[in-house]
């Protein structure tokens, strides 16, 4: 690798400090509409769906949005700066959640659908925020950038449930219209925060050596591991959160209730993210995977032992805390497979596989409620958990009997 790898050549702690601050707000305000979507989607799919299986549909429709934009937003973001793609990205949420309204207004499920695929491509941007944030910070500040602009998610945490639940019967008799109005106007707060990110566009870099074939990182067993324990966890932690609001309606639940129960779910989900670098640095990454994964076998197994508020609180904290373990683990994971010059093609594999399971975990999870209730979404936590473990313990002995095999050869 030359000189001419660094994507940014500015370096200034001093504006990079700055960056935090706007991303920060920014992450907040996206975080809160996320939270409204996440919450109301399937309950707003519930009522304009015939066919009650297809509820979480919207859901599906809004994490498949995200995928579609996630690779093209990192490619837009290099032609035309930071600055105006998060706008852009931005600006699509507020023209999914103004759709959305139209869709309930009009009682259209296949119109609420397009609106939320158009309001994941805010998620899609979005996701580059905590990347933004160490663009022009120095080596030494990088990781307090990124930590400090995912507080945001921590405030989205308490105002996001707040404003679902003070704001969905804005708009009555359009059941949750005002809710997406509140999220709509989030939106646009965003946009007018994003002008102030100053960051540079980037120096394209240049490397010494060609990248290796896809084919030959992804046969390997660290990345095939790694992959299907970032796959695994993050598609529970959907699976599982999608189908919550509509389980919990149906025990007789109110949606506050909901709200509540979700907006801890979230600050169980990122909380943790301050720590979980250290704790992948004394540990060792598989044994916090392996932690995430016991984390979400215990959620499926408090919430098969009831259905009261309690046991609602206690499996999602369970869920958010996992899930932060496992997926942040396997990402450190899939980040030790490539190469500097091999790092765009392998992320955007791994994105991709990622939330392709995400996509059929949010679908499959309406379905499954729907066919055969609370329970069937839950014990399906099990298997993938179980051969999750199982490769982790199979990798490992691998590479013990490789080295082996290595030293009697030596």
């Amino acid at each position: 690798m030359t000189a001419a790898d660094a994507s940014y050549a500015f370096i200034d702690d001093a504006r990079a400090r700055r960056n935090v601050w706007v991303l920060a707000i920014a992450q907040a305000l996206y975080g809160s509409s996320s939270i409204i979507i996440f919450t109301l989607g399937a309950l707003t799919g519930q009522l304009l769906s015939e066919n009650k299986a297809l509820a979480t549909m919207p859901i599906t429709a809004y994490v498949i949005g995200a995928a579609l934009a996630t690779y093209p937003a990192s490619l837009y973001m290099h032609k035309v700066g930071r600055r105006l793609g998060f706008i852009t990205g931005a600006g699509m949420s507020m023209l999914g959640t103004g759709l959305a309204i139209v869709s309930i207004w009009q009682g259209s499920f296949p119109l609420f659908c397009i609106a939320m695929l158009l309001a994941g491509q805010y998620q899609g941007f979005s996701q580059y925020y905590r990347f933004a944030a160490a663009d022009t910070a120095s080596e030494a500040f990088r990781p307090k950038a990124i930590s400090r602009v995912l507080v945001g998610g921590l405030i989205a945490a308490f105002v996001g449930p707040q404003i679902a639940i003070y704001t969905k019967d804005l708009l009555a008799p359009l059941t949750f219209a005002g809710a997406f109005a509140a999220a709509m106007g989030l939106s646009v707060i965003s946009m007018m925060v994003l002008v102030f990110v100053d960051i540079p566009k980037p120096v394209a870099a240049h490397y010494d050596a060609a990248p290796r074939p896809l084919s030959r990182i992804v046969l390997r067993p660290h990345f095939i591991v790694a992959v299907f324990c970032a796959m695994t966890s993050y598609a529970i932690m959907n699976l599982v959160m999608t189908a919550t609001p509509l389980a919990m309606i149906a025990c007789g639940f109110t949606v506050t209730d909901t709200a509540y129960i979700i907006q801890w779910h979230v600050v169980a989900m990122y909380a943790p993210g301050f720590i979980t670098g250290y704790l992948i640095t004394g540990f060792g990454v598989r044994k916090i995977v392996a932690l995430g994964l016991v984390l979400l076998a215990g959620c499926g197994i408090v919430a098969l032992t009831g259905v009261d508020l309690g046991r609602f609180w206690l499996a999602l904290v369970l869920l958010g805390v996992g899930w932060n373990f496992a997926f942040v683990g396997a990402t450190t994971m899939v980040t030790q497979c490539y190469r500097p010059e091999e790092k765009a093609q392998v992320q955007g594999l791994n994105d991709f596989l990622v939330f392709g399971s995400v996509a059929m975990a949010s679908l499959t999870s309406g379905i499954l409620f729907q066919m055969s209730g609370w329970d069937s979404v839950n014990l399906i936590i099990f298997p993938f958990v179980l051969m999750a473990l199982g490769l982790i313990v199979w990798l490992t002995f691998y590479e013990r009997s490789r080295d082996n095999m290595a030293d009697l050869s030596a």
